[in-house]
């Protein structure tokens, strides 16, 4: 329909609501998943310091499981991680003789640790692991 000089444009007064109502629930959804995304990968990376840390006390002629477990949950505490445990593969780190690899896994629960209500990574578990050889 051709507009005529000197007449207004048809008035649009619904069409800025119906694509506010279309855009809107999609800008805040991956809005929220991209919150939610770079919180595991904040949980992730947490876990892969507190493993490497952990183990480069393992590895040492004179430390402890008790040792390697503190080193940890230091890591844990200060990134505030929720729920994680902490497996070391040997059951005397201080026994093991040189040259033979340790591996040091930590674990966390995605659900303690996400900011929104357990939506995409809801039941899972995440977790790290790093291996070194006895020194």
């Amino acid at each position: 329909m051709a507009r005529t000089p000197g007449h207004p444009r048809p008035p649009r007064h619904g069409a800025a609501v119906a694509e506010l109502a279309i855009c809107l629930p999609l800008l805040a959804m991956l809005v929220l998943a991209s919150i939610e995304a770079c919180t595991m990968m904040f949980l992730n990376h947490s876990l892969t310091i507190a493993s490497y840390e952990a183990v480069r006390v393992a590895i040492n002629y004179d430390s402890t499981n008790a040792d390697v477990h503190d080193r940890c949950t230091e890591i844990i505490t200060d990134r505030a991680v929720a729920g994680a445990s902490v497996n070391i593969n040997r059951a005397n780190v201080m026994t093991t003789p040189k040259g033979t690899p340790i591996t040091v896994t930590v674990s966390a629960p995605c659900d303690a640790n996400a900011l929104l209500p357990p939506w995409f990574y809801g039941g899972q578990t995440m977790t790290a692991s790093t291996t070194m050889v006895k020194e």
